[in-house]
């Protein structure tokens, strides 16, 4: 599969003549937007051919379906007041940008060197990220934005898969719902997690639907989490980071994995 086949395909599957497309050949990206608003959004093809070649069309039908889902509402009017359970806190990598393309900024809080904190209004399929623009219209100030989203975060249940490889337990959160990296964020949970463990707690969120949970007792156990965390990393629809994350006493601190049983 080739940028210019993947272009074909998304061109021909999002063909409306409301919207559109443009293409970066040195990103090599494709922007779809909106002709009169000229808001859209802009798709990774390389990132987009890596998903096709494992899952095929499944991962296209994917792509497709969030695109249209983002177009969507970007064109709706979006107002805070009365939908205060409907605000959380998402995981971002600190790459991402921290405007909008029309150049209001987002709503955001630093969290670890690797990440960033936004904060978005559910809208049941999908969300919309929290922007300065949306506070200001209805005179709510981040702190508000910042306490509610929590509250709301710590009343999501935590279904957890565990699996055993070499001594190690690991721990997945995969609802799909949107948050599940965000649950990183649960202070009491993350706490109440570490008094459970054996060995050294690890942590990743590799990509915005999963969070990892490591039990680590061996030194095998950094090179597995590491391992595992970039395969989530690369095939996840919203990457964050490929690092981990050592827990302790309620801070997280990125491992770098230097080689085989080697780290710092």
């Amino acid at each position: 599969m080739t940028s210019q086949k993947m272009r074909k395909l998304l061109e021909d599957r999002l063909a409306n003549a409301q919207w559109s497309f443009s293409y970066d050949r040195k990103q090599d990206t494709l922007r779809i937007e909106h002709k009169e608003t000229k808001k859209g959004t802009t798709v990774s093809l390389p990132g987009l051919i890596a998903k096709w070649e494992q899952n095929k069309e499944a991962a296209l039908d994917e792509m497709i379906y969030y695109i249209r889902e983002a177009l969507q509402v970007m064109h709706e009017e979006q107002e805070l007041q009365g939908k205060q359970k409907h605000i959380y806190p998402v995981i971002r990598s600190t790459s991402f940008p921290m405007k909008t393309e029309e150049g209001v900024e987002l709503v955001c809080d630093e969290h670890t060197a690797e990440t960033r904190v936004y904060y978005a209004l559910d809208l049941g399929k999908t969300y919309r990220l929290i922007d300065e623009a949306m506070l200001k219209k209805e005179n709510w100030t981040k702190a508000q934005i910042r306490e509610v989203s929590i509250f709301n975060l710590r009343s999501l249940h935590i279904p957890m898969k565990e699996d055993a490889v070499a001594g190690n337990t690991f721990y997945f959160v995969n609802t799909n719902d949107g948050y599940d990296a965000s649950r990183i964020l649960n202070d009491a949970f993350l706490k109440q997690f570490s008094e459970k463990l054996k060995g050294t707690m690890a942590i990743a969120v590799p990509h915005q639907d999963v969070l990892i949970l490591a039990d680590i007792q061996n030194e095998v156990g950094y090179d597995i989490l590491a391992q595992m965390t970039m395969s989530f990393f690369t095939n996840g629809r919203i990457p964050i980071t490929a690092l981990s994350f050592l827990y302790e006493d309620g801070e997280l601190e990125p491992i770098f994995i230097l080689g085989k049983n080697r780290r710092m």
